[in-house]
């Protein structure tokens, strides 16, 4: 075999192993969930280093431990049926529940009396202005990588609306203008989501299996089809690793 074969080979069985490592820890399997967490410790140390902007120990900050936590939710909640990689989902997930915990330390260092900042001359290094003003910075920092991230998910997002024939113009005027008929379409998409055989007719064919639809919800198939293009980018949102847009989702 030549090395160029045999590279993508062991990558191959790699993502394999891995794949039934992280559906053993699914299961139920603890020894296969501490595996994970231990093989890939200085994964999660460099992710919540290059987030937080500084050096990490074990056993010693508090990034490491969120880090481990968000690390641990990737393990529960990866799909690889959804195409995207298992280290990119789980740094996607340590992000943001790091900047989550920044946030919640940004808003409790505002509550400190004033009287916590009156430091005398001996003092010791663990000044609560220079620690505030050293959260904000690692906030702000975060808020950059999000918005940026934000930024990417949505070209993303548009790339593969345009595979299904629609445009940001056409969900406009598409979306359901009243908050119950939204709330129907969204069920309709989490249905097409869910579903592997309208699944698998939604990617294959680029459309809503409208017959079937209506056959399966409470919604009729002019209804459907008058939402449809609304429906499939639902659909498309849910199927992939769109963190950002999900929340538009998960707020119904």
């Amino acid at each position: 075999m030549r090395p160029i074969l045999r590279k993508e080979a062991a990558v191959e069985n790699g993502t394999a192993t891995l794949d039934r490592t992280i559906a053993e820890a699914q299961n139920g399997s603890a020894e296969a969930r501490e595996s994970l967490v231990k093989a890939y410790l200085p994964f999660i140390l460099k992710v919540a280093s290059k987030v937080t902007r500084k050096y990490l120990r074990v056993g010693l900050d508090d990034e490491v431990s969120v880090g481990l936590m968000a690390f641990d939710e990737a393990i529960t909640h990866y799909d690889s049926r959804k195409g995207k990689s298992f280290l990119s989902f789980s740094e996607t997930v340590m992000r943001r529940r790091l900047a989550d915990y920044f946030r919640r330390e940004s808003q409790t260092q505002r509550e400190i009396p004033f009287s916590s900042f009156a430091v005398e001359e001996d003092a010791d290094e663990d000044d609560p202005a220079e620690f505030v003003g050293e959260r904000q910075a690692i906030l702000n920092h975060v808020s950059d990588v999000e918005a940026q991230e934000r930024k990417e998910e949505i070209a993303r997002f548009k790339n593969l609306l345009e595979e299904y024939g629609i445009s940001f113009a056409d969900l406009v005027e598409a979306s359901p203008k009243h908050k119950d008929a939204r709330m129907r379409a969204m069920q309709v998409a989490k249905l097409v989501a869910t579903r592997p055989d309208l699944r698998e007719y939604l990617i294959k064919k680029k459309n809503l299996p409208l017959a079937e639809l209506a056959r399966c919800v409470p919604v009729s198939r002019k209804t459907i089809e008058r939402q449809r293009k609304y429906i499939i980018a639902i659909a498309i949102i849910l199927l992939d690793e769109f963190v950002y847009l999900k929340e538009y989702v998960d707020r119904f």
